[in-house]
């Protein structure tokens, strides 16, 4: 089984190819060998987000690794099987490996859809500053409370109600985040001033930012002026599925 990474973002994990402890879509091809049998493959990856980003990137990777293996070798993707192995390569590698919006209770695990969020638009900026997970988790210090949380419900409403819904919650690593990269939050100042802009949060533990749009072309001009005013950050515009 091989690995070649090609991309905009491909040096950052060329450390990685060698090393199938340490590359969640080697991780991810080896465990469905030995759950399923199949391969050997010789798997190419075009990594076009940045690392340590807090976008799930490796974990987006691994579910698509699962999802092209299932094709590959004739594997049905719902068998619970493959949500097995989806789990054990980390928390967020299962709504990954469904790839639509959804509600996540537990360590990730226990997944609901979140209808109605379908065709909002999207903005992220990343400063290219990596910000490492542990660290953020270490500095905010909270433990899971005792117990097991219930399990999140289906839910559909409107994508105003999302809007609102979301913005009445918070991200709790973003004081945390913003205290070691002060950048973040002037990210996510100048995303929330865009015309347009419904939402503007962290994402995950940073160093990412998204903004929330209504209206496609107020998104594309927020992508477009943020990029031209901060060329060395990355900006893209896209929209929920």
């Amino acid at each position: 089984m091989s690995l070649a990474v090609v991309g905009p973002e491909a040096a950052a994990l060329l450390g990685e190819i060698d090393d199938p402890a340490g590359n969640l879509v080697l991780r991810a091809a080896s465990a469905f060998r030995r759950r399923f049998g199949g391969g050997p493959w010789a798997l190419t990856l075009e990594k076009r987000l940045p690392v340590a980003s807090g976008l799930g990137g490796g974990s987006a990777d691994a579910a698509a690794t699962l999802r092209l293996l299932c094709r590959i070798e004739n594997i049905a993707p719902g068998k619970a099987a493959l949500t097995d192995i989806a789990a054990g390569l980390g928390a967020d590698v299962p709504v990954c490996l469904r790839a639509r919006a959804a509600l996540m209770g537990g360590t990730g695990e226990r997944i609901a859809p979140a209808d109605g969020l379908e065709g909002l638009g999207i903005v992220a900026v990343n400063p290219r500053v990596p910000l490492s997970t542990a660290a953020v988790f270490g500095d905010f210090g909270a433990r899971p409370a005792p117990g097991e949380a219930p399990a999140p419900a289906a839910t559909r409403m409107a994508c105003a109600d999302w809007l609102g819904r979301i913005a009445a919650a918070r991200n709790d690593l973003e004081a945390p985040a913003m205290a070691r990269v002060p950048v973040i939050a002037e990210a996510r100042a100048e995303l929330a001033a865009m015309p347009g802009c419904r939402l503007a949060r962290m994402t995950g533990s940073g160093a990412t930012v998204f903004g929330l749009f209504d209206d496609a072309a107020a998104r594309d001009a927020a992508a477009r002026r943020i990029g031209t005013a901060r060329p060395g950050w990355w900006v893209r515009a896209g929209r929920l599925v």
